[in-house]
């Protein structure tokens, strides 16, 4: 494997510009006065992107995955984050197995 500088620059930049973005989004969201309906959208934001990034892997790799995911997100309304993991987890592996 060889060193290449300019991949380093490039890696180290985007890296750089995405610490700063986000911290730029933390330390202005902390200064706006948003109304609760504005609140409860800014809320919802990171569920949403969650399930945008889930889905498309979760329908499109299989049955037992999809099954899985939609056992997951039931326990989700009941667990605690790691029981849902587990259940996650373990219904997949499940699925897998006998789908």
């Amino acid at each position: 494997m060889s060193f290449d500088t300019l991949n380093l620059i490039a890696i180290l930049g985007m890296a750089l510009v995405t610490y700063a973005t986000r911290a730029a989004g933390l330390a202005l969201a902390g200064r706006l006065d948003l109304s609760p309906r504005a609140q409860a959208a800014f809320d919802a934001i990171p569920p949403a992107v969650l399930i945008a990034v889930i889905a498309p892997s979760a329908l499109a790799t299989g049955w037992a995955e999809t099954g899985a995911a939609v056992i997951t997100a039931l326990a989700a309304t009941r667990l605690p984050v790691l029981g849902v993991v587990a259940v996650g987890v373990v219904a997949v592996v499940a699925l897998r197995v006998f789908v």
